[in-house]
C-alpha cells in the first residue's frame, strides 16, 4: 500500500517576487524559485481580484438557463451558466445572486453552494464557487454594458449533453453542470436524463 502524501509539505521555494502587471481585475507576478527538483527557474503567477461565480438556475420542471456570447480571449461563441465575479471583500452568495439577476433576470428563494473550484492552477490563484439557485421568479436582466447576452432556457440533461459532447466548454460551467445533475440526482434517485 502506498503512503498518503503529506499535505502541508511545499517543494517550492520562493527566492523572490517581483510585480509585471495590475489593472483592476488581475495582477501578475514573476517569482524566481527553486523547483521541487533542486532547479532554479521562473514562474509567473496570475492573481485575481474577484471570485469566479457560476449559478445553475433549475426551474421546478427541471429546466436550467445557459448564457451565450461571444468570449473575446478564445475568439468564439461559448454558451455557459450565468457567472460572474465577485469581490473578494463581499460575501459570494451575495455576489452570486446579483449576477444571476443581471444576466437572466431571474431571482432564487433556495441557494446551494454545490462547488469549490480552482479554475485553472497551474497559473492562476483564482478560486470559483458554483450556487445551485431554485425557487425561482422571473424580472428583468440588466447585463453590464461589455456583455451581449443571448439566454437559452433548456432541460438540464441537454445542457449535461453539451457538456459531453464538447459544446460548453468553460470549466465553470462544464464542472456546475455536472455537479448540480449529481445534486438533484442525489436527492431524487435517480438522474436527470432519465
Amino acid at each position: 500500500m502506498q503512503a498518503q502524501p503529506d499535505e502541508t509539505h511545499n517543494p517550492w521555494q520562493t527566492l523572490s517576487t517581483q510585480p509585471i502587471y495590475q489593472n483592476p481585475w488581475i495582477s501578475v507576478r514573476e517569482d524566481q524559485v527553486i523547483n521541487p527538483g533542486g532547479g532554479r527557474g521562473i514562474y509567473g503567477v496570475v492573481s485575481m481580484k474577484n471570485k469566479a461565480l457560476g449559478i445553475v438556475p433549475i426551474d421546478e420542471h427541471g429546466n436550467t438557463w445557459l448564457v451565450g456570447q461571444y468570449r473575446y480571449t478564445l475568439n468564439e461563441y461559448c454558451w455557459e451558466i450565468p457567472m460572474g465575479g465577485g469581490p473578494v471583500e463581499l460575501d459570494i452568495l451575495e455576489s452570486a445572486q446579483r449576477e444571476l439577476l443581471e444576466e437572466t433576470g431571474l431571482r432564487a428563494h433556495r441557494w446551494t453552494n454545490i462547488a469549490r473550484l480552482h479554475t485553472s492552477n497551474s497559473v492562476t490563484d483564482e478560486e470559483g464557487f458554483v450556487f445551485l439557485a431554485e425557487e425561482l421568479e422571473q424580472g428583468e436582466a440588466v447585463p453590464e454594458e461589455t456583455e451581449e447576452l443571448h439566454l437559452w432556457k433548456l432541460p438540464l440533461h441537454e445542457a449535461v449533453e453539451m457538456v459531453m459532447n464538447n459544446r460548453i466548454t468553460d470549466a465553470i460551467s462544464v464542472a456546475g453542470l455536472l455537479k448540480a445533475e449529481r445534486v438533484l440526482a442525489a436527492r431524487t434517485g435517480h438522474s436527470s436524463a432519465t
